[in-house]
Order: structure tokens, then sequence, then C-alpha cells
């Protein structure tokens, strides 16, 4: 039985769409546990003291695996290996065992250093906590999950053999098992342990990302082993492409660290407000972006190496065309929907009204930025593809830089302008609870992120000329139809707010659900009056049953 549920994970999958709506399913299951993940933290915790030290001490770890754990990005490595697979099955495993020799190394003295610093580092880089009775809890924690980044990396390096091989089962499970790991850390470790026991869970869901992947590296003979013979021209060419993908990835985590930074300063409470807003947005970008991005990504590259520059715009149009086609009706939804969504997701013990509010109004700030996110990392892949690396660094850099200088901005204007305080907590309708400051941090994200989509799809229109038409098209459609349907299910909001007992959670639960459901029903329809080309492909796609898709034997390697 065991040995079944691995054949069929570990089966090659190759078509775009098939294999984008099979990503979304894993991720959706993904997405799933990482909603009671929170729910059951907002139930435990609530916004408040606690649950802001569990979420701070993911600062470091994160910064450590997006700078160190980049080298080995499936992004980075995949071109990399589809070139040296290419040349024979040896050459591959001379590659990937000094590559995998370097990365260890690497990251066991970068989290050796942080471990032994980590007194004097945390208190700076999150002031609030400088003197709360919570930093020796905070350090704690941080330690353990530095066993994070280190089995993050692995599996991205063992994901890059995984994709290569079209295995996309496999890569999409790994992000489940990590939020589990997490849930058991919640249910088993906290009660034992307090928030270390949290930390623990972090580090056992990474080990889980990583474990996953070994008995389908085992069998196909791929799994890296430790080599002094490690070619260092590779490395370095590694490490040259790597670096501005580092510095991207980094510049983007420096940005969202220092968000952090400033919420420890704000309210108890500011920095699980933050991240539950934060993981909520994601939702979109986890089911659609990620997936068709991961999905097109070994194809992509399979084109550029053959120079088939035609096909490869083809595959950029189709595949930003069904991001914007899936990720503008999904971001309407949330922006009407968002009291709902988040008071049936997170609504129960000690995350209370005024926690709702606040995290709605930060839900709708980050929402207006989801397809903007889709976009970049589909543009990042394709550039990635290329092994143009310098571009999306540039970008993001003032991208990042642009939404720290907008965060510190919007923090003076917040406490100097009382306009500009009333106005935004009048608009969000979060009420006069307090903890209102926090909402500049996401607009400020917002913000950066809108410069960043138009930063790239400009850079690529003018290498890539053709690009824009039709996906603007598409845009113009899906936002038409979405606006529409947005009007339809706010008016079913008032309704069915006569209907059910918005006191109770399953109340605001179905008041949310069926206002979705007439707001979907009025976007088909009008998608079909505009005679939508994505809506006719997604009905193709769904009604050749991909569950049922053919698919080939594993002993067929070539992509």
């Amino acid at each position: 039985m065991v040995k079944g549920w691995f054949n069929m994970i570990g089966r090659e999958i190759r078509g775009l769409h098939e294999a984008a709506y099979l990503l979304g399913i894993f991720a959706l299951l993904s997405l799933v546990l990482a909603l009671v993940r929170d729910k059951l933290l907002a139930f435990t915790f609530g916004a408040g003291h606690t649950l802001d030290i569990y979420y701070a001490a993911f600062r470091i770890p994160d910064l450590i695996f997006v700078s160190v754990g980049s080298l080995v990005s499936a992004s980075i490595l995949l071109p990399y290996f589809i070139e040296r697979f290419e040349k024979g099955k040896e050459e591959g495993r001379v590659f990937s065992d000094g590559i995998f020799t370097v990365f260890f190394g690497a990251m066991i003295v970068v989290s050796a250093i942080a471990y032994f610093v980590a007194p004097w580092l945390v208190p700076r880089v999150i002031p609030g906590f400088a003197n709360d009775t919570g930093l020796p809890e905070l350090i704690f924690s941080m330690r353990i999950m530095l066993l994070s980044p280190f089995f993050l990396g692995l599996s991205n390096l063992f994901s890059s053999l995984t994709q290569m091989r079209h295995r996309f089962l496999v890569y999409a499970a790994s992000p489940v098992l990590y939020n589990a790991g997490i849930i058991a850390g919640l249910v088993i470790g906290y009660p034992i342990f307090g928030v270390p026991g949290l930390a623990i869970g972090v580090a056992v869901g990474a080990f889980l990302h990583v474990a996953i992947q070994v008995p389908f590296i085992v069998s196909e003979g791929l799994l890296p082993r430790f080599s002094l013979k490690v070619r260092w021209h590779d490395v370095r060419a590694i490490v040259l492409t790597s670096l501005p993908r580092t510095f991207t990835l980094s510049s983007n985590q420096i940005a969202s660290f220092v968000l952090v930074s400033l919420a420890s300063l704000m309210a108890s409470g500011s920095i699980s407000v933050f991240n539950f807003a934060f993981n909520l947005q994601s939702v979109p970008l986890t089911l659609i972006g990620a997936s068709y991005s991961s999905a097109v990504f070994p194809t992509l590259s399979r084109l550029y190496y053959e120079k088939n520059l035609k096909e490869f715009l083809e595959k950029m149009i189709a595949s930003a065309r069904h991001i914007i086609f899936w990720s503008m009706p999904i971001m309407v939804m949330f922006v009407v929907l968002r009291a709902q969504i988040v008071r049936t997701i997170l609504g129960a013990g000690k995350f209370d009204w005024a926690d709702t509010r606040l995290t709605a109004a930060m839900l709708a700030l980050f929402t207006v930025s989801t397809i903007g996110q889709s976009l970049i990392v589909l543009f990042v892949r394709a550039f990635y593809a290329e092994g143009k690396t310098s571009k999306p660094f540039l970008i993001n850099l003032i991208s990042s830089g642009t939404i720290v200088a907008l965060g510190f901005l919007f923090w003076k204007i917040y406490y100097t302008m009382p306009f500009f305080h009333y106005f935004l907590e009048d608009l969000l309708k979060t009420g006069k609870q307090g903890g209102g400051s926090v909402l500049i941090l996401a607009l400020a994200y917002t913000i950066g992120v809108i410069l960043n989509t138009i930063l790239h799809w400009v850079t690529f229109e003018r290498m890539y000329r053709g690009f824009s038409k039709p996906v603007l098209a598409t845009l113009f459609h899906s936002f038409a139809a979405s606006v529409i349907m947005g009007y339809a299910s706010y008016l079913s909001l008032q309704i069915f707010a006569g209907i059910f007992p918005l006191t109770k959670v399953w109340g605001i639960f179905m008041q949310g659900f069926a206002s979705a459901l007439i707001g979907l029903v009025v976007l088909v329809i009008t998608l079909i009056i505009l005679q939508n080309k994505e809506l006719a492909e997604v009905w193709r796609v769904l009604h050749r049953k991909i569950w049922k898709t053919q698919v080939p034997p594993a002993e067929v390697e070539h992509l």
C-alpha cells in the first residue's frame, strides 16, 4: 500500500494546465492545513503577545533560508540539472554531489553563527522585544527554528530533481506535510514546552518537507552524496547565477523584516495581525500564481535551452492569461467578503471581533496586490529560465526599497496627521478599538508590489514584443466581469444579513458562502456573454478529466 502511494505521487505529468491544476489541488490541501493551523493559533492565543513571539521567531531563520538556501533553489538549479543530465547521468550526479556538499557546509556555518549571536542580534532587529519578558523565549524558539532553513533548502535541492523528471506531485505534497508538522507542534508540543514547542513543530514540518521526496530520489539513483571532488567552477557558476536571486529574495525578506520590526513597536498583537492577514492573502498566490509558475518553469527552461523563443512566449502568454483569469475574481471576492472570510477562518476562542475587523482590513489592503504577486512569480521564473537573474534583482531592489521607505513614511504620517489616521480607519471600517497603525504596513507593501509588477511587465514586454496585447485583453475581460460579480455579492450580503444569524460563526459563513455563490453565477454568465476565451479553455481542460489523464511511464525521462 505504501509503495503504491509513492508510485502514485511519483507519476510523470507533462501538460501545462494539467500540471498546474494538479499542483493547485495539492496546494489547496496544503492551504486547508495552513488555515487549520492559523485557526488553532488564533483560537488558542488570539492576536496577542504569545503569538507575536512565535511569529517574530521566524524572522532570522527565514532570512537565512532566502540567502543561503537560495543557492540550491529549483529556480536556479533546474536549468543546470537539465543541461548536465542531458550529457549523461554520471555528469549530473557529479554536479549534484558537489552542490549538495557545498550547501551542507555553508548552512552549518551560517546557522552556527546565528545560534551563538542570537542573544545580541534578536533585540536589535526586533526592537519591540528588547526589554520584553518574552525575549528569552523568543531567542530559544528562534534557535530551534534554525533547523528549518537547512531542511527546506535540502528540499529545494531535491525538488530540482523531481521537477526535472516532471514528478510534480512529489514536489506539491511537501508543503502539506510541512503544515501537518506545525499543527502537531501546536497540539502536542505547546502544551509540553510552551512556545518552543511550536518551534519544534516548525522544525519537524521542515524535515517532513524534504523526507517525502527521498523515496523517489533514492529509487531514481539521484540521492546526492558528500564529495571531496567538488567542481568549484560549477559552484562558482551557480553562485554567480544565484547571487542576484539571493539579493532579490533577501531584499524582499528584508522589506518584510522591517515591516515586522515596525509592527513590534506597535500595539500588542500587531505582528500576529500582520501574519494572519498575509497568510490569508497568500491563498490566491499559492493556488494560482505558484502552481502555474511551477508547472510552466521546466517547459520554459527547455524551450529557452532549445532556442524556441516563439513557443516560449506563447507559454508565457497562456500562463499570464490564466493567472489573471483566476486571480481577478478571487481578489474582488476577498475584498468584498473580507470580514466573513476572516471571521469564519479565524474567529473563535481568543480571536475576538476587534482582531477580526483589524485583520479583515489588513486582508483587503494585501489582497489588492495578489494578482501582481502571482505575475511577479511568473516573470521571475521566465527570467530564471533564461539564466537572467540581474533584472529581477534590480526590480525587486527598487520595490523593496519603496516598501521600506513607505513603511517609515506612513508611520510618521499616521502619527502626525490625524486626517490620514482617521481616513484609513474609516475607509476600512476598523472602528475605534485601537491598533489601526498596523494598516500602514499592508498599504506600504501593496504599493511596492504594484510598482514591482509594472516594472517586471514593462521589462518583459521590451524583450518579447506581443506579450501585453493578449494578456491585457484577458485583464479587461476579467476585471469587468469581476466588478459585476463583486457588486452582486455585495448586494447579496445585505439580503442574507437578515436571514442568517450574524452572531454565530456558522451564520457568518452562510452569509458569505451564499453571497459568493451568487457572485460566481453572475461571473460565469458575464464571461459567457463576453465570450471569454479562458473560460472555454478551462472547460475543455476539465472536460478531459485531468485526474484520468494518461501519464507516460516513469522510464520516459526526456523533457
